[in-house]
């Protein structure tokens, strides 16, 4: 394995295009992965793929509609609205969504002899997803390890960070406003700072609005 090579899981959104940055900084060769699960919007996958080219990045689109036949939720089927009830997961988890797309990726950086992967979960703003925990990322990476005797490395920098954390990061690689404004995070599909309204929205542009006001009053000090 060529410890140059990273492979980042790439939807476009503002987590993963944060993280596709943050590998730009720390690696030679970054490759991005991005999966057609059937997801809600299909915008995602246009959208990710105007910023690998713009950002002259391999980009690789794998099929995996398989995940919108299993079971129903939210973010694979149109009629199921998006909600989130504190005593049971979100609507809009998809289960085995991460489970398949690191092995999957895992294969790609075997494929393309890449020691790294990223992926942006976060156990700080994971919104009850079980597939999300640092947990299971750590065993995850030594699943893909022995399933393919090599060593990976499994990435994940926002693990620790909630969405404010999330800007100041993407401020710090100096690219808040290309990630604000190119990225798609909505669950209603429009791109930037979206509806406004949605779960997705909320935690995005509170944790923006968070991070603004903590630099402006350290500006001011």
């Amino acid at each position: 394995m060529n410890p140059d090579n990273c492979i980042v899981v790439f939807s476009g959104g503002q987590d993963s295009t944060t993280c596709l940055f943050w590998a730009i900084k720390k690696f030679k060769n970054v490759i991005a992965v991005t999966f057609n699960y059937g997801q809600r919007h299909a915008l995602e996958i246009e959208i990710a793929k105007n910023i690998c080219k713009e950002l002259n990045i391999e980009h690789n689109i794998l099929d995996m509609s398989l995940l919108s036949q299993l079971n129903p939720n939210a973010l694979t089927h149109h009629d199921i609205e998006v909600f989130q009830n504190e005593s049971e997961l979100p609507s809009t988890f998809v289960p085995a969504r991460n489970l398949l797309f690191m092995s999957f990726a895992g294969a790609v950086a075997f494929n393309k002899k890449a020691k790294h992967l990223v992926t942006g979960v976060s156990e700080a703003d994971f919104s009850g997803y079980p597939d999300c925990r640092d947990s299971f990322m750590k065993s995850m990476n030594l699943s893909l390890n022995l399933s393919m005797n090599e060593e990976f490395v499994i990435h994940t920098p926002l693990m620790w960070r909630n969405k404010s954390e999330v800007w100041k990061l993407s401020d710090e690689l100096g690219v808040l406003d290309y990630v604000k404004k190119n990225t798609l995070t909505c669950y209603e599909g429009i791109k930037g700072n979206g509806c406004l309204k949605c779960p997705a929205c909320e935690l995005r542009n509170n944790g923006y609005e968070k991070y603004i006001k903590l630099k402006n009053s350290t500006t001011e000090k």
